[in-house]
């Protein structure tokens, strides 16, 4: 017997009920059109300003028209989930404070991907469970997919000038994910942007990598140095990172906006291994098998090791001076990599520049 029309006013509205039960704290839908996107983005490629990123030139337009990704696609279904540990420690104290390392927040607890995905192919489950078999596929930050341009038609938020999504109600710390639909549901209103003439973001950026409102070159950006980047950091960059080890937060820090974010209720985002608040000598000191086992189920995996001490030596150079810091640095002074060693030169020149400087 023939299953009766699907109600898909009713099924976004159980739709949006599912999603909270599986721990998103808010879901919206919305179609895929983003011609104004593609613009900006074809734009941004052609200045060069993805760096090393070759793959978000390669996927051609697939990144801006869904339903090229995946045919068939009709809407968009993006939900949030918050990522702030309660448990962590404030980040500007450990910014202030240039012998500890500095991991961006989301980096502090498991790996997002995996634990979204899961959810979303949960979502999919429970909506097949309604209505039958339906085409979908589920993304979280693991394919060409304009995920913040998706997020806002949905009516998640803005997208602020330093270009990450900003939630009127809950700021800006958190994770989306996208789960792509031939499902033909009722699209969702965008939210107007309300950034205004605030410029904070764009100032307090330590390597003015936010070049004019709504556009990053990710070159200067600490998280592409820091992460994506697999050479050496530009020398004229290094100074500026600080004890930055793994991603930067200044322009999500200084957002007024945040101020009402809300801390996750997710078990796996809390911090891992003191990693809100940890030595930089001893972070340093891990052996390869330290890092593996310490680093198991988190998205720090994605620098590598020789990355994890190439930016943990630059945050020594610029650590102030003191005697067991140039004794870590001496210690990895004939690393096998070629990369670690030309940065743990670089930071043992500035400390002895810093000593020389302290006794004149």
């Amino acid at each position: 017997m023939p299953q009766p029309p699907t109600d898909y006013t009713d099924l976004a509205k159980r739709i949006r009920g599912w999603a909270r039960e599986l721990g998103f704290q808010q879901v919206g839908i919305a179609g895929v059109e983003l011609d104004a996107d593609e613009v900006h983005l074809l734009d941004w490629l052609a200045a060069g300003r993805h760096g090393e990123m070759a793959y978000m030139e390669k996927h051609g337009t697939r990144r801006s028209r869904p339903a090229e990704l995946q045919p068939g696609t009709l809407r968009v279904i993006s939900v949030r989930m918050d990522y702030l540990a309660a448990d962590a420690r404030e980040g500007w104290e450990v910014l202030g404070d240039a012998s500890r390392a500095y991991v961006a927040r989301y980096a502090l607890g498991r790996d997002y991907h995996k634990l979204m995905r899961n959810r979303l192919q949960k979502l999919a489950e429970r909506i097949a469970e309604a209505i039958g078999p339906f085409g979908y596929r589920a993304f979280v930050d693991s394919a060409p997919v304009l995920e913040r341009a998706l997020a806002r038609d949905s009516g998640l938020g803005w997208i602020g000038k330093h270009t990450c999504l900003i939630s009127r109600e809950a700021g800006s710390w958190f994770f989306l994910g996208e789960l792509y639909t031939d499902l033909p549901l009722p699209v969702d209103a965008p939210v107007g942007a309300h950034c205004g003439t605030c410029t904070r973001c764009i100032d307090i950026c330590p390597t003015q990598a936010i070049v004019a409102p709504y556009q990053v070159d990710a070159r200067r950006c600490i998280s592409y140095l820091t992460i994506e980047l697999s050479g050496p950091i530009p020398p004229e960059l290094r100074r500026p990172i600080g004890n930055r080890i793994f991603g930067c937060d200044d322009c999500q820090l200084v957002c007024p906006w945040n101020k009402y974010a809300r801390p996750t209720g997710e078990s796996g985002f809390a911090v891992r291994h003191g990693l809100d608040d940890s030595a930089l000598v001893d972070l340093f000191a891990w052996s390869e098998a330290e890092f593996g086992q310490r680093t198991e189920g988190s998205a720090i995996r994605r620098t590598g090791y020789t990355g994890w001490l190439r930016n943990i030596a630059v945050a020594l150079g610029n650590a102030p001076h003191s005697p067991a810091i140039v004794a870590a640095l001496e210690a990895r002074r004939s690393h096998p990599s070629e990369l670690v060693r030309e940065h743990v030169a670089w930071a043992l020149a500035e400390q002895a520049a810093k000593a020389a400087a302290t006794t004149t």
